[in-house]
């Protein structure tokens, strides 16, 4: 049982955002300080990327370990379980439709869990990965 109000519960999701995350952030300002540059959320492209340089065809997704089911850190809401299974597994499903989009029309396709930015290491350590995958297209 939902402890919260359905008002209260849509105002709760009505929050999370999908734009503007400290990940998101964190790998912009660190791609733009490196002269990358690139589109953010493209509504364009399948999925929306977070990142996207179409000169080189390259869309990186920065997924929530919660939304995309993470193997390593993914719990499972107690409540509404049938709700959130549902959601879960369509938003899996939604995620290899847009792998299968962008590997058939030849993108180089990274996607990035949000436990890889839990430290200041390991910011730093998945940045400097997202950035030798760029660069390696790039060349």
């Amino acid at each position: 049982m939902d402890n919260l109000t359905k008002e209260q519960r849509k105002k709760n999701m009505q929050a999370i955002k999908s734009k503007n995350t400290k990940m998101e952030s964190i790998v912009c300002k660190g791609l733009w300080h490196r002269g990358i540059r690139f589109r953010k959320n493209v509504k364009e492209l399948p999925g929306k990327p977070d990142i996207a340089i179409k000169k080189y065809k390259i869309a990186i997704f920065l997924d929530s370990c919660f939304w995309h089911k993470c193997p390593l850190h993914f719990i499972r809401p107690k409540s509404n379980n049938a709700y959130w299974d549902n959601k879960i597994e369509r938003n899996i499903r939604r995620d290899k439709e847009v792998n299968n989009f962008y590997k058939q029309n030849g993108w180089h396709l990274l996607r990035v869990w949000e436990h890889q930015f839990k430290t200041k290491d390991s910011q730093q350590k998945t940045l400097d990965e997202i950035i030798a995958f760029i660069e390696h297209i790039m060349k």
